[in-house]
């Protein structure tokens, strides 16, 4: 059976116009070359060139293969090439984060500079659950602050960001340099549509303080904010999304106990964060974070 390796032989052959010199291009010797042609010959059932030749003459069947080495090789060379080339693909993308999708944006529009064949197939929904569609693999990445266990993804960190109280600069609770749980028993929270497990606030300082305020559902952040801004309510957010309404006068933000820190991560199907194009989404979320979010904590992160 012919293959390519044999197809180029043919070539190197044909071009250098000896054994001789073919095997010193292609850095054997003469014997091994002879006798490789030899075997092939042998297999084949038929002659590919006239031995001693002056110059080298291919028989009938030799300028048949290696009329087929001038078609071959060349498609083979140019299918390879294209193999290594990037092609247009797509990350189906989703976020968890209501907020998320203030940066979001212009970072996927800076990410698609640098690889213009990526698609992004964005997702997102009030009651859109997205780590269960990552896993089944309906996605590719979500943007999540929560981590489930044994749940075969991988987390690969963005940033940390502080939650803070977000309340009317008029609120009788705005003096206050930090909050306890105990400040909040009579307030009514505004809060996105997520189950409350899923709520730093709720998770983190007020179920252990055994602390449960009024719950109101509000579906979006500037809804959220107007809302808190006329005294109906106050809310949890991260700092970095309310610091442009906190330099306008119209909310205030005070730290929640001595701290309240979260992260964001890009979740992924584990095995697959070293592909290259996860890893340069998530390089490319996290420099544009930290070059654009106020409040966020930078962080040196290895995925």
């Amino acid at each position: 059976m012919i293959e390519l390796k044999h197809l180029r032989t043919l070539q190197v052959l044909r071009n250098s116009g000896s054994l001789a010199a073919a095997a010193a291009q292609i850095h054997q010797t003469q014997s091994a070359l002879s006798h490789q042609f030899s075997d092939l010959e042998h297999r084949l059932g038929f002659r590919l060139f006239v031995r001693k030749s002056q110059p080298l003459r291919f028989t009938t069947q030799g300028d048949i293969l290696l009329q087929l080495a001038e078609q071959i090789l060349p498609q083979v060379q140019q299918a390879l090439q294209t193999c290594q080339q990037p092609h247009q693909t797509t990350i189906r993308l989703a976020i968890e984060c209501h907020s998320c999708i203030q940066w979001l944006t212009p970072a996927l529009a800076k990410f698609n500079e640098k690889w213009p064949q990526v698609l992004m197939d964005f997702r997102s929904g009030v009651t859109f659950d997205p780590q269960p569609a990552l896993q089944q693999g309906k996605l590719d990445l979500v943007l999540t602050s929560d981590i489930l266990a044994r749940s075969g993804l991988y987390y690969a960190p963005i940033f940390d960001y502080e939650v803070r109280l977000v309340l009317a600069p008029t609120h009788y609770l705005a003096h206050k340099l930090a909050i306890t749980p105990h400040d909040l028993c009579e307030e009514t929270l505004l809060i996105y549509p997520v189950q409350r497990s899923r709520m730093d606030i709720w998770r983190k300082f007020l179920q252990p303080a055994g602390i449960s305020p009024v719950f109101k559902t509000v579906d979006n952040t500037l809804l959220l904010i107007q809302m808190v801004s006329a005294h109906m309510g106050i809310a949890a957010l991260p700092h970095w999304v309310v610091e442009s309404f906190e330099r306008q006068g119209l909310i205030d933000t005070i730290s929640l106990g001595e701290g309240l820190w979260s992260r964001l991560y890009a979740a992924v199907r584990d095995g697959e964060q070293h592909q290259p194009m996860t890893e340069a989404f998530i390089k490319s979320a996290r420099q544009h974070a930290y070059a654009h979010l106020p409040y966020v904590r930078a962080r040196t992160f290895i995925i």
